[in-house]
C-alpha cells in the first residue's frame, strides 16, 4: 500500500590514462517492498588510494561490503548505526590485512555513500570522492574533502584502511522531488566545473549519458586519473496517506469474542486468560503442533481506530525481531491469517504484579535476581535500538520456576522505524503514572534511560512495597518531585544500594545510568562514588545518637550557664 519512489539512475567508469581502474561503484534498489521501506536505496562510490599497493582490491571490497552487509543489519537500527558498524568492521579488517604476517601490501580507499530511506538522504563520507546535490538549478557539495594541500602536492588525511580507528562524516537531509544526487571521484570533479555539471545533467537525454559525458569532459580537460560518476534522480518520493494506512490496517478483520472450543484459523481456544476493553487474551492450542500458545486479539470496538490497530500490529513487528531467553517468544503464522491476532508462547505462571502482591516485600537477593533477568531482556532490546517504554510489573511474566520474561511491545520505540515517513511512524505512548519516566510527561522522546527509570521504580517497590515518588510524579510539577530514600522504609538496606536506585530513578535522564547492566552491577557491588557524593545527616544515619548528642550538648550548656550565674 505504500507507494514506492520513482527514480532514475545512471553511471559510468573508465580507467582513463591509468593502467588499471581502481574506482568502484555500487547501487542497490531492493525489489522487496519491506526491505525498500526498512533499509532504503543505497549508492556508493570508492577510489582506491593510488599510493596503496592494493587500491583496486580495497575499493572493490568496500563497495561489496557496503552494498551487501548493510542489508544484513537489523531493521530496528538507524541507518547511521547500521552503516557505521559495517564500515568500522571493514576498516579493521583492511587494516589488519595490511599488517598480517607475510603481507607487505596496503589496502586503502575513499568512500562516499548515501542511503535513501523514505524521504531522507543519509550521507557517509571519508576521503576525497564527492557527493553533490542538484536542486532547482543550484549545485551543492554535500561532502568535504579530507585532504591536506601544499603548493606542490595534495595528500589524503583520511581513508578507509589507513588507521585502526576510522572517522566517518555523517549528515542527513530531506529529499525533494526532482533532486539529483551526483557521485564522483576526484578524477572527474577536479577537472569539471560546477557549471558544466549542471548543464550536462540537464541537457543529457538520460543519466547514463550524462555520467559518461562528465567523465569525457574531465579527460579532455586534462584529468590523468580514473574517471567515475553515478547519478540518481528522484522523480517522486515514497508516500502513504492516512487513508492508505487505514485501508492497510483494516484489510484483515478483528475476530469476534472467542469461546472455549472456538477455532481461529488453526488455533483452538482452551480458556480466556484476561480481557479488558482493548484486548482479549486466550490460552489456545496449535492443532498443527499440539503446542500451548497465547492468542491476543484486538477488541472489535477499535476496528475503525487506525492508531489502535497500528499499535497492535507494531507489537508483532517488534516480537518477530526479538530472540532472547528473557523476552516472550512471538510465533509467525504458518500461513496467511484470516483475522487480526498475535500468537506468543504460553508461560505457565503469573505477572510480576500478581507475584509481588502474593510475596509482599522481597529480599535483597530475590530482588537482585529479578532485576537482572529483566535487565538482560532490556539489554537485548537496547542493542537493537529499541526502547520498551512500558516496563512495569504487569508487563513482566514469571513462570513457576522463577524465570522472568518481558511482554507487551505495543509501545516499543524503534529508532530505525522512526526514520520512515509514515502516519504510523510516531505512535502514542500509553504512559503509566508511577513507572513511566518523567520525560514522557514533558513530551520528550524516550531513550534507554527511560527503561532504566522504570526498572529502578520496580526494584524500589520490590524492596519496600512503596514507590520512590508521590502522586506528583505525573503532573506539571514533576521536575520538583523529591526522591524518598529507600532507607526510610527499610533501614537495613545498605546505603549504597539505596544510592544506586536513586541514580536509576533520577528525574533528569542525563544523571541516570547509561547502560542498564551498570545499574545491575551497582545493586550488588558498592559504588563508592555514589555514597561519597552524598553526605547523610547524622539524624538520618543514627537518630538515637543524634538525640543523645543533642541532649548532652543542651545539658552542658545549661550547666555552664548556671555556674556562671
Amino acid at each position: 500500500m505504500k507507494r514506492k519512489p520513482r527514480c532514475h539512475f545512471g553511471c559510468y567508469s573508465d580507467k582513463g590514462l591509468k593502467a588499471e581502474n581502481q574506482d568502484c561503484m555500487g547501487f542497490v534498489l531492493p525489489d522487496e517492498e519491506s526491505v525498500l521501506q526498512n533499509k532504503g536505496i543505497s549508492l556508493a562510490i570508492a577510489d582506491g588510494v593510488s599510493g596503496s599497493d592494493a587500491g583496486k582490491e580495497a575499493s572493490a571490497c568496500t563497495i561489496q561490503s557496503m552494498m551487501a552487509d548493510y542489508y544484513c543489519t537489523a531493521d530496528s537500527w538507524t541507518v547511521q548505526t547500521s552503516v557505521q558498524k559495517v564500515l568500522v568492521a571493514l576498516n579493521r579488517w583492511m587494516y589488519a590485512q595490511a599488517r598480517a604476517v607475510g603481507r607487505s601490501r596496503t589496502m586503502a580507499t575513499t568512500l562516499s555513500a548515501a542511503i535513501f530511506k523514505s524521504t531522507t538522504a543519509h550521507i557517509f563520507h571519508i576521503g576525497d570522492s564527492r557527493i553533490y546535490l542538484l536542486r532547482d538549478g543550484q549545485l551543492q557539495q554535500l561532502t568535504q574533502d579530507h585532504t591536506w594541500e601544499t603548493p606542490q602536492t595534495r595528500q589524503l588525511t583520511r581513508a578507509i584502511g589507513i588507521d585502526l580507528n576510522i572517522d566517518i562524516d555523517y549528515r542527513k537531509l530531506a529529499i525533494q522531488a526532482n533532486d539529483y544526487f551526483i557521485f564522483t571521484t576526484d578524477g572527474v570533479h577536479s577537472y569539471v566545473s560546477e557549471k558544466q555539471i549542471i548543464s550536462t545533467i540537464y541537457q543529457a537525454s538520460d543519466l547514463n549519458l550524462a555520467a559518461q559525458q562528465l567523465s569525457d569532459i574531465a579527460l579532455k580537460q586534462g584529468s590523468p586519473d580514473n574517471v567515475s560518476c553515478q547519478i540518481i534522480q528522484f522523480e517522486t518520493l515514497p508516500s502513504q496517506d492516512v487513508q492508505e494506512l487505514y485501508q492497510q490496517l483494516t484489510a484483515i478483520p478483528c475476530p469476534p469474542k472467542l469461546q472455549t472450543g472456538t477455532k481461529l484459523d488453526y488455533y483452538r481456544v482452551i480458556r480466556e486468560l484476561h480481557t479488558n476493553k482493548r484486548v482479549q487474551i486466550y490460552q489456545a492450542v496449535d492443532e498443527s503442533t499440539g503446542e500451548l500458545v497465547v492468542l491476543k486479539t484486538p477488541s472489535v470496538n477499535y476496528q475503525a481506530d487506525p492508531t489502535y490497530l497500528a499499535l497492535f500490529t507494531h507489537e508483532e513487528w517488534v516480537g518477530k525481531r526479538l530472540k532472547h531467553p528473557h523476552i516472550v517468544k512471538l510465533y509467525a503464522p504458518h500461513r496467511p491469517k484470516k483475522f487480526l491476532y498475535g500468537v506468543t508462547e504460553y508461560i505457565d505462571g503469573q505477572t510480576m504484579r500478581a507475584w509481588m502482591r502474593h510475596s509482599g516485600v522481597l529480599s535483597l537477593t530475590d530482588t537482585r535476581d529479578a532485576a537482572k533477568q529483566i535487565a538482560l531482556g532490556l539489554q537485548a532490546m537496547h542493542r537493537l535500538e529499541m526502547v520498551h517504554q512500558a516496563i512495569k510489573p504487569e508487563n513482566v511474566m514469571r513462570d513457576n520456576k522463577g524465570y522472568l520474561k518481558l511482554i507487551d511491545f505495543g509501545s516499543t520505540r524503534i529508532s530505525g522505524v522512526e526514520e520512515i515517513n509514515s502516519p504510523s511512524g510516531q505512535l502514542p505512548i500509553l504512559c503509566s503514572t508511577h513507572y513511566s519516566a518523567p520525560e514522557y510527561f514533558l513530551g520528550q522522546k524516550g531513550t534507554q534511560q527511560a527503561d532504566i527509570f522504570s526498572l529502578g521504580v520496580m526494584v524500589y517497590e520490590m524492596l519496600s512495597g512503596q514507590l520512590p515518588y508521590d502522586e506528583k510524579h505525573a503532573d506539571d510539577h514533576i521536575v520538583k518531585a523529591v526522591y524518598t530514600p529507600l532507607q526510610h522504609w527499610q533501614p537495613e538496606i545498605p546505603l549504597w544500594v539505596d544510592k544506586a536506585i536513586e541514580k536509576a530513578v533520577n528525574i533528569n535522564p542525563e544523571y541516570r545510568y547509561e547502560e542498564v547492566m551498570e545499574f545491575i552491577h551497582d545493586l550488588s557491588h558498592p559504588n563508592v562514588s555514589l555514597v561519597r557524593s552524598t553526605q547523610v545527616p547524622l539524624m538520618k544515619r543514627n537518630p538515637v545518637a543524634f538525640w543523645r548528642g543533642l541532649s548532652l550538648f543542651l545539658f552542658l550548656t545549661n550547666l555552664i550557664t548556671l555556674i556562671n550565674f
